[in-house]
């Protein structure tokens, strides 16, 4: 079992298995097929004491559907709702798109490993992360921002198809303004778009990074993943200061079903969030 995994935090252990009522207090439209949904809980009491780990994820359930395991894209501190963005792409979150505010679901969670925020303390951090890879790390941000004086240098690389299917644009800003070089690239621009064009690893290949004190921690499409990782290792970053989320691969949230077995791991009990020098060994297997 993973360092990451023997830390999973477990202080609900009562909203792990029983399903766990929750209002959708609102809806934001975030691209295509792409909307964060903002929840709360019914009893008070629950949302009061539900506390997650940034990179962790809960188990959605709509009854007549089934469940689905969403990152949770929210801030760690924010105790008022909880943000889950969700793609849809199953039968579950297709029929997520057709839920409204006001309407009911269900929750169960958190569940999962997190991003090494204790462990970065003191080091730079850089961020590569592309598409919706980008809502599983908005909690580390936000601790980030929160935390500002323990890291140092951060930097947010990301990347999506077009402008149009940007992750959460308007908090750019904010984020710059608190301390992080926020880049941004597409890789087809338009003629509304004056930024980078490009992906994520031609791109990352372009940053001056200290091996010796940079954490890299990267989410999305495994292309993506691949690339960014090589760079990373041949700019010398020891391995076990390089990070992924696999949150693409998980399916039932306990590593119950086996659709999530990755070599003797379950990404969605033991995962979603690795230490590279962990999944090395599998990281030349077609569609890891």
């Amino acid at each position: 079992m993973t360092m990451l995994a023997t830390e999973i935090v477990r202080t609900h252990a009562d909203l792990l298995l029983e399903p766990h009522w929750a209002e959708i207090k609102s809806i934001v439209p975030e691209a295509d097929d792409i909307a964060t949904y903002w929840i709360r809980f019914l009893d008070s009491d629950e949302q009061e004491a539900f506390r997650f780990e940034p990179g962790q994820f809960n188990m959605l359930y709509l009854p007549g559907f089934g469940e689905s395991a969403i990152s949770i894209s929210s801030d760690p501190q924010d105790n008022e709702k909880i943000g889950h963005t969700v793609r849809f792409v199953g039968n579950v979150t297709r029929a997520v798109s057709r839920l409204k505010v006001g309407d009911i679901v269900s929750l169960r969670g958190p569940f999962g490993s997190h991003w090494p925020m204790k462990e970065m303390e003191g080091r730079d951090v850089f961020i590569a992360c592309g598409g919706i890879g980008l809502p599983p790390l908005r909690p580390a941000l936000y601790h980030i921002i929160q935390n500002r004086d323990e890291y140092g240098k951060v930097t947010l690389l990301y990347g999506a198809r077009t402008s149009g299917d940007l992750m959460f644009p308007k908090e750019y800003e904010d984020w710059r303004k608190a301390g992080i070089d926020v880049e941004v690239t597409v890789d087809r621009g338009d003629a509304n778009w004056n930024g980078r064009v490009g992906v994520v690893p031609m791109w990352f290949y372009q940053f001056r990074i200290d091996p010796h004190k940079t954490t890299i921690l990267t989410c999305g499409p495994e292309i993506m993943i691949r690339f960014v990782i090589f760079e990373a290792m041949a700019r010398r970053v020891p391995l076990d200061r390089i990070y992924v989320s696999l949150e693409r691969n998980m399916k039932c949230g306990q590593g119950s079903c086996g659709h999530c077995q990755l070599g003797p791991y379950f990404i969605c009990k033991e995962g979603p969030v690795f230490r590279f020098d962990e999944l090395q060994s599998f990281f030349n297997v077609e569609e890891f």
